[in-house]
């Protein structure tokens, strides 16, 4: 702790660092962690894993069919001088309509897939966690 008169108005600064002991100890307990930490370490990783593919995958379908639906709507009204830039538009942005539309199928579709695969390591490590 420590105490410091800046100003005629006794003004009070605290500073707190940890001890080294404290900080030699939190560092010793990573490397030393018992098994019900990393078992719980890894259902909370497992459980993170379910959603994570699935969203990065429909977030890039969802993103790319985005784009391909504003190509073809430049297509229709920036480019579309003649009838068959508008045609290739109307073409271009139901292809990307058509793709937004599969992106949050295809996000459940990997979830379940995914959660069919892990639930069996999940559930018995939540037994195991649940009986200590």
């Amino acid at each position: 702790m420590e105490h410091r008169n800046h100003t005629p108005h006794q003004s009070f600064s605290y500073t707190y660092s940890p001890s080294r002991e404290d900080e030699l100890l939190k560092i010793r307990k990573k490397y030393t962690a018992d098994e019900t930490e990393a078992k719980w370490a890894r259902l909370q990783a497992l459980d993170a894993s379910v959603t994570g593919r699935a969203q990065l995958v429909a977030l890039i379908i969802g993103i790319l069919s985005a784009l391909v639906l504003g190509l073809g709507m430049c297509c229709v009204l920036v480019w579309g001088t003649n009838t068959a830039m508008i045609i290739l538009g109307v073409f271009v942005g139901l292809i990307g309509i058509i793709g937004i539309a599969v992106a949050y199928p295809v996000y459940l579709s990997i979830m379940r897939r995914r959660r069919d695969r892990v639930a069996p390591e999940i559930l018995r490590l939540t037994e195991e966690l649940m009986n200590k």
